[in-house]
């Protein structure tokens, strides 16, 4: 089967730095792809090897079954992309922003103009169009980057963590612009530390750590690794902190941590264990001020596959 995108053993050093190890990654057409990790994990330099602005030193990778080296300029012409941080002129208008990419990209004026003004409409950026890009708010300077990468009409998009920075209600803003991006047809490599964002978007994600791909698969396989949910206890009496701790260790089977203080968590399989917890902490007469089941976080999954968290500083 034919993917929008692949690479294959890509491997980059920096110096005496290996920002990419052996990474493998596909997407199938019209699909999202989401890659996890800590920051330095590689995710940004696998995305700019993939856009043709770095080559490999080792192995392959292909957009639409072009090499990204000997075809960079064909790839260059399927691809969009948006980095971490707007990019865009802040001196120039919306519209002119947009005008000029398309005009870089050997639109005539015409058509440039009928394709910024038809995006800026798209992104709810209309009302705005004429004001500089330096009066515009972080979501609205986002949403006017993710604009300029689809001028060119891309098959396939790369968003290198879009949502940095942003507050959640603008962040559901770049998750429907995601949703409708392929609902289009576009495919999407995301590259993101947030599992609840791949887990939004993603139809698959693959994990990296240390320039290498360390687990692989759909949301539910890789919560299936640290188990589907977890339980998070803050005892009112710190000093019953241990007594929680043996009781929702007991009903998860598991050690449960303590990622702050007076806080457990542990996660469990079913939200069965949520309602054993309940019971057997008010048999034992524990109160509390925090008791939730939710999904597990992108530092569990890393933990559990790494033994660290995404907090610790990263050598790749």
């Amino acid at each position: 089967m034919l993917h929008a995108f692949e690479a294959e053993g890509l491997v980059k050093r920096f110096g005496r730095t290996t920002a990419l190890a052996g990474i493998d990654l596909a997407a199938r057409p019209g699909t999202v792809l989401g890659v996890l990790g800590p920051n330095g994990a590689g995710k940004t330099t696998a995305v700019r090897v993939l856009a043709t602005l770095l080559r490999p030193d080792e192995g392959s990778a292909r957009v639409g079954g072009l090499d990204v080296v000997r075809d960079a300029a064909k790839v260059r012409r399927l691809i969009g992309l948006t980095g971490q941080y707007a990019s865009v002129d802040e001196d120039l208008t919306g519209t002119e922003n947009l005008v000029l990419i398309g005009q870089l990209l050997d639109l005539r004026r015409a058509e440039a103009g009928a394709r910024a003004a038809r995006l800026l409409e798209e992104f709810g950026l209309a009302e705005a169009a004429g004001r500089p890009a330096k009066t515009y708010s972080g979501g609205m300077r986002r949403r006017l980057d993710l604009a300029a990468s689809l001028v060119g009409r891309p098959d396939v998009i790369y968003l290198d963590e879009p949502t940095t920075g942003l507050d959640p209600a603008k962040r559901d803003d770049v998750w429907s612009i995601v949703r409708s991006l392929v609902a289009g047809g576009v495919t999407v490599l995301l590259t993101t530390q947030y599992l609840e964002e791949a887990d939004a978007l993603a139809d698959e994600i693959s994990v990296v750590d240390h320039g290498r791909v360390i687990a692989h698969g759909t949301p539910a396989e890789l919560k299936r690794v640290v188990g589907g949910q977890t339980i998070m206890v803050r005892p009112v009496d710190p000093a019953r902190l241990a007594d929680a701790a043996a009781i929702v260790g007991a009903v998860a089977g598991r050690v449960p941590e303590s990622p702050a203080r007076g806080v457990l968590t542990v996660p469990v399989d079913g939200d069965t264990a949520f309602t054993e917890v309940v019971r057997r902490l008010d048999r034992e007469g524990i109160g509390v001020t925090e008791l939730s089941l939710r999904l597990p976080s992108l530092d569990e999954v890393f933990f559990t596959l790494t033994g660290r968290h995404t907090t610790e500083e990263s050598a790749a």
